[in-house]
């Protein structure tokens, strides 16, 4: 099904033909990924994709999930699971069963991403259905076989600037490397890593003793102290920034940050490391971690994504088969105001600080969030993630943030996905949103023309190079 040229634009025709020409400008603007999952082998390797059903279903957990609710176990679609035990391997036999529940996704971004992945990316426009699943399966599938669909091509073709991935503190980056051999990566590349390290901070997760041993032997610290946990984690930031790195990035259950005096610290992850930390500990260490790498960010510049608010592994019994990332994650309601204090009263008005948040609570768009951005230079507010990345939502964050944190406090669009060719797609919606929604304004006599035309660039391209820290910004 190809795209239509009013694809999520207003409906009312005056305020629609605005949002067309906002959209003409918008819409070729090179795109800048600075939050994803893509893994860094995609593109180091530059190998051909597997079949369509390895690509665009198994590490989809947006469609498993959906299937999963529906009576569909994974294990039906190909996710590999924990013991080992048997899985789905055949690609037609996955592709024809995802087909067969092709309704379940009627009116959800899942399905608009992937209609337009197919249309956009690989030029199929067979709609796809039971009686269309082999048809729709064999002409991906031809595409794959070609080569301006490797990965490094569609990269080219994709108009990306730069492509953030997330690592780990304990990855040895060699992929990154690899990259930067090539001339893909490194500071300033087309491929850079960010630094993830919630599996050494966090002591609920699992193997995290195991973990902080490992960063010993990374970083080359010795991690059996507080102090050398602190020097082993600055060591292996400036790993990442070498190897091109310009933000870190937090997973936290909560949004709260602790000031401690560094013997209640050094105390605090001693019980950790000796097995004895129970979850207020864990929960305080976190908490207290995330200003000390706020403290970090302002000695090596690395912006601070702070992404709270999931339940990890709700769905014990699918984490229990198939492991985490799988889609047994549920989003809960965050506080931002009281929770982020300690850190705001330390750092927020420190403008060399970049704070970038986001949420999975809408609610608090409007009561938290925006006030926050609007008056702390560190802060900036992150584009809904996840179960919000929606365009219903995209609209109504634009509603409830701007009046309060403007556009300037935002931080542009990013894609958070691990499905490399839905990024283009990913992108395009938000595009489309925001020139409908600056449209308006314009229709209201509430911008002129040529603001909304500066602004829709800016949303699009310029803010997020410029808060990511990509490079100058020239208008």
């Amino acid at each position: 099904m190809p795209t239509t040229p009013d694809l999520l634009l207003p409906t009312d025709p005056g305020v629609r033909a605005l949002a067309r020409g906002l959209y003409a400008l918008a819409g070729p603007q090179p795109i800048i990924s600075p939050h994803g999952h893509v893994d860094p082998a995609l593109l180091a390797e530059d190998r051909p994709f597997p079949d369509p059903a390895r690509l665009l279903i198994v590490p989809d957990h947006y469609l498993t999930r959906m299937l999963l609710s529906q009576g569909v176990p994974p294990a039906d679609l190909g996710v590999p699971s924990v013991d080992g035990s048997p899985v789905e391997t055949d690609g037609r036999t996955i592709w024809r069963r995802f087909a067969d529940h092709w309704y379940l996704f009627r009116g959800t971004p899942s399905r608009l991403w992937l209609e337009r992945t197919f249309s956009e990316v690989f030029g199929v426009t067979t709609p796809l259905s039971p009686a269309t699943a082999d048809a729709v399966y064999d002409e991906l599938a031809a595409r794959l076989a070609e080569p301006e669909f490797r990965p490094r091509a569609l990269f080219e073709r994709f108009h990306i600037e730069v492509l953030a991935t997330t690592e780990s503190p304990l990855d040895d980056l060699g992929q990154h490397a690899k990259l930067a051999a090539d001339g893909w990566g490194g500071p300033g590349g087309r491929v850079v890593t960010t630094f993830r390290p919630d599996n050494v901070v966090d002591m609920e997760f699992d193997g995290w003793r195991d973990n902080v041993d490992r960063l010993a032997e990374v970083a080359g610290e010795d991690t059996g102290t507080y102090a050398g946990y602190l020097a082993a984690l600055r060591r292996r930031r400036a790993a990442f920034i070498a190897a091109g790195a310009t933000s870190s990035d937090h997973g936290h259950p909560t949004a709260r940050t602790l000031v401690l005096p560094p013997g209640e610290a050094a105390a605090l992850y001693d019980r950790g490391r000796r097995g004895l930390a129970d979850a207020t500990d864990a929960e305080a260490f976190r908490a207290h971690m995330l200003v000390e790498f706020a403290r970090m960010s302002l000695d090596d510049g690395l912006v601070l994504q702070l992404h709270p608010g999931a339940v990890r592994n709700h769905n014990r019994r699918l984490y229990a088969s198939h492991g985490r990332d799988v889609g047994g994650d549920v989003p809960q309601a965050t506080e931002y105001v009281h929770a982020l204090a300690p850190l705001l009263d330390a750092h927020g008005n420190d403008p060399r600080l970049r704070v970038v948040l986001y949420t999975l609570d809408e609610y608090t768009f409007t009561r938290e969030l925006a006030p926050l951005a609007g008056g702390y230079a560190a802060l900036y507010l992150g584009a809904p993630w996840w179960f919000l990345d929606s365009p219903e939502v995209l609209r109504r964050f634009r509603e409830a943030v701007t009046e309060s944190a403007g556009f300037y406090n935002t931080a542009g669009f990013v894609d958070d996905t691990r499905a490399f060719c839905s990024i283009p797609v990913r992108h395009d919606v938000a595009r489309r949103i925001d020139a409908g929604f600056l449209a308006r304004l314009v229709a209201e006599h509430r911008l002129t023309e040529d603001e909304a035309a500066e602004t829709v660039v800016d949303l699009a391209y310029r803010l997020p190079k410029k808060v990511f820290r990509f490079g100058a910004v020239s208008r």
